[in-house]
């Protein structure tokens, strides 16, 4: 009996351990579906009304095929890009002017008497009138043209496809590339995983390139020498995530950054040091999965937002000094 008895109590124990190490096993597989580490993007896209700092005042539809790109000149005119055309609007947004281009375009930049289309490999150009000034040849097969910057004494222009920015004068020579990877220079080389390679002229002539892969802003100045750098890595409205974020940048009157992003859709302003300051459109004013939104600013510091799956500009202004 004796025997027995102590039989049945170590099934008994077996039992019980048996029980516990299932409920471990079962539990452990829920914990890991449920990935304590992933992130909530349906929260992400929630903005808090009190952290947006711009309200929608006005729209322009220009009614363009494939929407692509937004530049703003010093008269405050606009220029829009897309597929086969460009549409000019003066400052009170009243259309002035269509320009055929035969092009599908993918960005657009603006000179004194010049229009930029970067189009797959290759910049061509037009002056305003809408006459056909040429073409500059491609550098290489695998240029993807994303971005065209225009200052008083160079044309800048961003290859997605080859990483790097080309520096050219007005004549369209080749003075120099840009960005190329040098250690001993503390140049990291810009890390572009897909086709969202933005840049800009800053207020002092300046060149600001987004390294997108590295969520960094670099700044370089006419020799292509890296002179300054701010970088923010954050899911959160403090940085950016991702694979290549920001995707486009505009520049404000006091040098802060006008951002937009791809994945999580929406608009930020970061001040000039990089330092989060406000919302301008939360992505609930987009549809999910739009890319390509991109940016300018008038005199006025207006904000335009171009939203090619919905085909509109959108206008923010300030709500209040902030």
């Amino acid at each position: 009996m004796k025997q027995k008895a102590i039989l049945w109590l170590s099934i008994i124990s077996l039992l019980v351990v048996v029980a516990f190490m299932a409920k471990d096993f079962f539990l452990a597989n829920d914990q890991i579906a449920q990935n304590p580490y992933e992130y909530d993007l349906a929260k992400l896209r929630q903005v808090d009304s009190s952290a947006i700092g711009y309200h929608f005042t006005g729209q322009i539809i220009p009614e363009i095929k494939d929407l692509a790109g937004i530049a703003i000149d010093a008269y405050d005119n606009i220029y829009l890009a897309g597929d086969n055309e460009v549409k000019i609007y003066n400052a009170n947004h009243n259309l002035e002017k269509t320009i055929s281009t035969s092009l599908k375009s993918r960005c657009i930049g603006v000179g004194e008497n010049a229009i930029y289309l970067g189009a797959n490999n290759r910049v061509a150009i037009f002056d305003i009138d809408g006459n056909s000034l040429g073409t500059w040849e491609s550098v290489s097969e695998k240029s993807v043209i994303t971005s065209i910057a225009v200052s008083e004494k160079f044309i800048y222009v961003a290859d997605a496809g080859n990483r790097i920015v080309y520096q050219y004068n007005h004549k369209g020579e080749l003075l120099a590339e840009i960005g190329r990877k040098d250690e001993e220079r503390g140049i990291l080389g810009f890390k572009v995983p897909s086709p969202y390679f933005d840049l800009l002229i800053g207020h002092y002539g300046e060149l600001w390139v987004v390294n997108p892969g590295r969520h960094r802003f670099e700044r370089y100045n006419d020799n292509g020498e890296l002179v300054s750098s701010w970088q923010r890595t954050s899911m959160g409205l403090d940085g950016f995530s991702g694979c290549c974020n920001p995707s486009n940048i505009a520049m404000l009157s006091n040098g802060s950054f006008v951002t937009s992003e791809k994945g999580i859709e929406r608009i930020k302003i970061h001040q000039p040091t990089g330092d989060f300051l406000t919302v301008v459109a939360p992505p609930s004013l987009f549809k999910e999965g739009t890319t390509g939104i991109d940016l300018a600013v008038d005199s006025n510091d207006r904000i335009y937002v171009l939203d090619p799956v919905q085909g509109i500009v959108r206008i923010f202004e300030v709500k209040e000094n902030i």
